[in-house]
């Protein structure tokens, strides 16, 4: 099965053709899927909205397929803020549609700590992941190798902790962009290893079941959207108010 991956959760554009051996299209930590990468793209930009599609078009023509070659689609569903995560989201409804084929959101995070546990201390791996939120606040989840132990949540990066010792707070390896990486530890988070690990498709793939019947799609933005609806505008005074009109007129007519 060829599967289509994309995520526009974080500041990185990630999309990418997946194949996928018969047979394994469910994770499971005693037997591993067995898949292939081939093509993928990871752009450090924000212009999700106007490379996405391009991107995806490209990928194929890297691997000479067609749209119609692809069995699944696979999206990375947030944590995210709202601009940017329904760009990837909308984008893989869309071709879920046109071509007939399901579309299976996964958590983000989920897919970048299947990407750290990949390893022979997979099953043991503790690990933060944890990524801009915008708003000086942070996204982050807690991992002992690819079982989420704890989040997704949004947070200031101040408040982040994920026990109550120095110990609770050390883990294997943190995930964590370059430009947060001072307010996280000045949170008391130590990690023996510090670096950023981008959601990749070989992780989203891994952390889905392609085997069952997508569920619909629900984007982890774990806050208000960044975009405000407008306040109501002021009534002009050019525009009469005609409510005491309205009711003398309904009055006069029930006394007739």
């Amino acid at each position: 099965m060829i599967v289509l991956a994309i995520d526009t959760a974080t500041t990185d554009l990630v999309a990418g053709l997946v194949e996928v051996r018969d047979g394994h299209t469910k994770p499971e930590a005693s037997s591993p899927r067995e898949m292939s990468v081939l093509a993928e793209r990871i752009l450090a930009t924000r212009s999700h909205n106007e490379l996405l599609v391009p991107t995806v078009t490209e990928l194929l023509a890297e691997a000479s397929l067609e749209f119609t070659d692809l069995g699944a689609v696979v999206v990375g569903c947030g944590p995210g803020p709202f601009t940017g995560l329904r760009v990837g989201m909308a984008t893989a409804s869309a071709f879920g549609q046109a071509l007939g084929v399901p579309v299976h959101g996964v958590c983000t995070h989920d897919a970048v700590a299947a990407l750290i546990a990949d390893g022979a201390s997979a099953d043991t791996v503790s690990s933060l992941v944890v990524t801009d939120a915008r708003r000086r606040e942070v996204y982050w989840a807690h991992y002992r190798g690819e079982e989420r132990i704890a989040g997704p949540d949004v947070v200031a990066p101040a408040a982040l902790s994920i026990g109550g010792s120095a110990e609770d707070n050390t883990v294997d390896v943190l995930s964590v962009p370059e430009n947060l990486r001072e307010q996280v530890a000045a949170a008391g988070i130590e990690a023996g290893t510090v670096t950023y690990v981008a959601p990749r498709p070989a992780g989203l793939v891994a952390v889905a079941d392609l085997s069952a019947v997508p569920e619909p799609l629900v984007p982890l933005y774990l806050r208000r959207p960044d975009a405000k609806e407008p306040a109501p505008k002021p009534k002009s005074p050019a525009i009469p108010d005609i409510s005491g009109i309205r009711s003398a007129g309904a009055e006069a007519a029930e006394g007739e």
